[in-house]
């Protein structure tokens, strides 16, 4: 005897056609809407409330702490998502008054803390089954989500600092525009097949031709530096992004999911967005502040 509102197996419920996708797999009308939304709030905060950058960052990083602890729990790790999400804001916030110096202070605290609550989670009679494999993966999501985002919020405070913000943004979009464009006109040679089947090393000739120009012409006209400064941040920026993406797809992959979440139609979860932004806000701060 079967469910009525059961769908046999081999056939298609008739009234949900198939949603529009793009090469990706994604929903493309969806992942548009949601990515021009989300530039148009960078864009106006930016402009006009420069600041408010550090607290859409802070809001931004505790979702995406969430969703990676989840999908860590999910596949067995025990994340001790509290201290991580309060050392998370700590490193986001003491960036304002103390800098890098805060931010590497509330990562070197937030690691103790995380260290300790997973030694005495269990209580003290008993020692904690994998111990070091869940301590090491809490320090690779603390160092991965909130330490890196710290340094995107280091580039506000400059006098220059909404440009240096739009530098980055800029920078990774067009690295992902020049890359997306490149390997649907000529991908023909799998850059990692085994991580990330649609990327190609034609796909990263265009990241780096459009990246690497896109990011001279803001370090130009969006900041005090010179030109030139654009060319090894644009080459930077297209080697973190794309790189920051693999990272995540393989832990996807190890942990057996498309997706971190679900808040962002088109895009999955939030940290999906933030994969190779994260490693390239990193390398914004270090080229901006080393460099000219």
């Amino acid at each position: 005897m079967t469910d009525q509102h059961s769908t046999p197996v081999g056939t298609q419920p008739v009234d949900e056609p198939p949603k529009k996708s793009s090469r990706a797999g994604r929903n493309l009308p969806a992942a548009i809407a949601v990515g021009a939304a989300l530039g148009g709030m960078l864009v106006v905060t930016l402009l006009f409330a420069p600041k408010v950058w550090v607290p859409i960052v802070s809001v931004a990083i505790a979702i995406a702490t969430v969703e990676v602890g989840r999908r860590l729990r999910e596949g067995g790790f025990a994340i001790p998502l509290v201290p991580l999400l309060v050392g998370g804001q700590a490193m986001i916030w003491l960036t304002w008054p103390f800098g890098a110096a805060g931010a590497l202070g509330a990562f070197g605290g937030t690691v103790v803390v995380c260290m300790i609550w997973r030694l005495v989670s269990g209580g003290l009679s008993t020692a904690p089954q994998n111990y070091l494999r869940d301590t090491a993966v809490t320090v690779f999501l603390a160092a991965w989500v909130p330490l890196f985002a710290s340094f995107g919020v280091l580039l506000i405070y400059p006098d220059d600092g909404a440009g240096r913000v739009f530098c980055l943004m800029l920078g990774v979009v067009a690295s992902d525009v020049g890359g997306y464009a490149a390997g649907v006109l000529f991908g023909k040679h799998p850059m990692a097949p085994a991580i990330s089947p649609k990327k190609s090393w034609e796909g990263l000739a265009g990241s780096l031709v459009l990246g690497v120009a896109v990011s001279a012409l803001a370090v130009e006209y969006l900041t005090d530096k010179p030109w030139w400064v654009g060319v090894p941040l644009g080459l930077m920026l297209v080697i973190t992004g794309t790189l920051g993406d693999l990272v995540e797809s393989q832990v996807k992959r190890d942990l057996g999911i498309k997706d971190m979440g679900t808040l962002l139609p088109g895009h999955g979860g939030l940290m999906d967005r933030l994969d190779s932004v994260l490693p390239s806000a990193v390398a914004t701060w270090i080229v901006l502040s080393l460099l000219a």
